[in-house]
């Protein structure tokens, strides 16, 4: 019987990240940081090593400093362990000048050292989804049902069909039909497979499970650029291609509007994605920081990490990352404040320390790591749907962003009808 030993897990990596810019101005968009004190690449990391999958690739392309650098100093396994966790990244070769075109072709541009991982079995994760999955479940289910392919799916309600890759199974859980991101009310009406009003279609959530030879052939017979566009809807008529059911709790975090939302939940007592969940730990690096210092301040549903220091400042509803730094006089509201790669003394030659500055207003923002606000900063959200693109400054859905290292003078004003 075939074991989690024969897995190669790859996730990918390398895209631009356009839908999250500016969070991916500076770095690719696995690193994005997340629940104060995580990046998204932690996400599937976590789940293949509590899956007990210890080869793990990771595929990257822009911007990929800040991520090989969390990747080399935090998953890092003993002389004793047979596993690995490798970036492969993007290279010109002599068989290919381009860089990575999709999904497929990603995967493609690195058949030679997943041949020389010596894998039964590929399974393809995306980097930037936020869920608690066993793969070796699934793996099961790929055993079980001698199936080339498995696709993992969940129940997926009409609004969500058009962003995501909508398949058909029959009773044997064999994918009879396959659409990706379908808009036009003949294909949803075709695709509808559950018979439930609220959640009638299986939405993919981009994990697939190939056995090595069947994602050999298909990506050296073709030239395939994504899975879901490409490889899945032709392989379904040529390959048994099986859908995995998922009920868990599962989140693509593509767009700024959805990383806002998504971290914002993770403050809440309810939240439906389990930060403390023992046995199946997320997994960062260890930083070794002493907890954060709270001085006469309010905070109400808040998620703290550690590392910081707030002083008489009231924060509801919101996200306070790693050594951040809040002023006396602050109201901070339904925000993420991503904190501090690193401590900086007073006397640092900047006349606006990074962190936020005193009697600052923020409500409906996200502040990127190293920022420095000054004293008196006024920040508010916008109508939904406004996009605006400042020098220092970014408005995304409704959502003001300030990116990494940015400098927000004091006594800025930052809100609908007045910015200045």
């Amino acid at each position: 019987m075939p074991s989690t030993d024969d897995i190669l897990a790859i996730i990918l990596g390398g895209g631009k990240g356009a839908r999250l810019f500016p969070l991916t101005k500076l770095r690719s968009k696995p690193a994005v940081p997340i629940a104060g004190r995580y990046r998204l690449i932690d996400i599937p990391l976590s789940n293949c090593i509590n899956s007990t999958i210890f080869r793990i690739a990771i595929l990257t392309q822009f911007n990929s400093v800040s991520l090989h650098r969390h990747i080399s100093n935090t998953y890092n396994f003993d002389k004793f362990h047979a596993g690995w966790v490798q970036v492969w990244a993007a290279e010109q070769t002599a068989q290919s000048l381009d860089w990575y075109q999709g999904t497929a072709d990603a995967v493609r541009k690195q058949l030679f050292e997943i041949q020389s991982a010596h894998a039964r079995y590929i399974l393809v994760l995306a980097g930037d989804h936020l869920y608690r999955m066993d793969y070796s479940e699934m793996a099961e289910f790929h055993w079980e049902k001698g199936a080339d392919i498995t696709v993992a799916a969940q129940p997926v309600c009409a609004t969500e069909a058009p962003r995501l890759g909508i398949l058909k199974k029959d009773k044997e859980s064999k994918i009879i039909d396959f659409a990706e991101k379908p808009a036009d009310p003949e294909t949803l009406e075709r695709m509808i497979s559950r018979n439930d009003k609220e959640r009638p279609y299986f939405g993919s959530m981009g994990i697939y499970l190939f056995n090595t030879e069947t994602l050999m052939e298909l990506l050296r017979a073709t030239t395939y650029d994504d899975f879901g566009i490409d490889v899945i809807p032709a392989s379904i008529h040529t390959h048994k291609v099986y859908g995995y059911d998922f009920e868990g709790y599962w989140e693509d975090i593509g767009t700024i509007r959805r990383f806002y939302e998504t971290n914002l939940k993770l403050t809440m007592l309810d939240a439906e994605f389990n930060l403390y969940d023992p046995e199946y730990p997320i997994y960062t690096h260890s930083r070794f920081l002493p907890g954060t210092r709270v001085t006469q301040s309010h905070l109400e549903n808040v998620l703290l990490a550690e590392g910081g220091c707030i002083e008489n400042a009231e924060i509801i509803h919101s996200i306070v990352g790693l050594r951040s730094r809040i002023g006396g006089g602050c109201r901070i509201v339904d925000s993420i404040l991503m904190g501090s790669d690193y401590y900086i003394d007073e006397e640092d030659g900047q006349s606006i320390r990074i962190g936020i500055g005193n009697s600052c207003q923020i409500s409906g923002a996200i502040i990127d790591k190293n920022a420095r606000l000054g004293e008196g900063v006024i920040i508010e959200r916008f109508p939904v749907g406004t996009d605006l693109d400042h020098e220092s400054w970014f408005v995304r859905d409704g959502i003001v962003v300030i990116p990494k290292n940015t400098v927000i003078p004091s006594g800025t004003v930052i809100k609908p009808g007045k910015s200045e």
